[in-house]
């Protein structure tokens, strides 16, 4: 079973990653690079600050400050735990990859933090302005899933190391959002 997953994986990759052409690889370049999100995260601190003022947004701050890293050293334990090989590094279908840039990463790619981070920050705050900005979540899912596809595309990640990538950052950005309106709510007078 679990063999047979990954040979769909595996043929899932390929058929993605092989639909890229030159002309796209800029902007999923672009997308895949971490600092790109910048304007974005500036947003929403703007937002966070327009609508919960100063010391809730230092809360703020600091839930996703921890989020970041619970997601990240998560995806940490899962790559070392699991020693799964990137798509670019497994010598098995490495001549078959499109790798669009030119390193490829890290050696391990179950699960993707990449996925993971981004999901965690669209639920935390899409959840986090829903009665304010009614589309806000949707609009931060679809950016993550494209973060989430974008690893795909340049090589250097597995469909099933992202959807678990995914999975992980939705539990966690959930949370998280639970935990910071806990302690809003208990802490923090308006």
């Amino acid at each position: 079973m679990i063999d047979s997953l990954i040979n769909y994986d595996i043929e899932l990759l390929l058929f993605l990653n092989n639909l890229g052409t030159t002309t796209w690889d800029g902007f999923w370049l672009f997308m895949t690079n971490k600092y790109s999100a910048i304007p974005l995260y500036v947003v929403l601190l703007f937002l966070c600050y327009t609508y919960y003022g100063l010391k809730k947004t230092l809360i703020i701050i600091v839930s996703i400050a921890l989020l970041i890293a619970v997601s990240d050293q998560t995806s940490n334990l899962f790559k070392y735990g699991f020693k799964r090989l990137r798509p670019c590094h497994d010598e098995s279908i490495s001549h078959l990859v499109r790798l669009v840039k030119a390193s490829c990463g890290g050696k391990y790619s179950y699960f993707s933090a990449h996925a993971a981070n981004s999901m965690a920050i669209a639920m935390y705050f899409g959840m986090l302005f829903k009665k304010q900005l009614k589309y806000f979540l949707a609009g931060l899912v679809l950016w993550a899933l494209i973060v989430g596809y974008s690893r795909i595309y340049i090589g250097v990640h597995f469909p099933l190391d992202v959807l678990t990538g995914m999975f992980f950052g939705t539990v966690y950005g959930f949370t998280f959002y639970k935990l910071t309106t806990f302690i809003s709510k208990k802490y923090i007078k308006n």
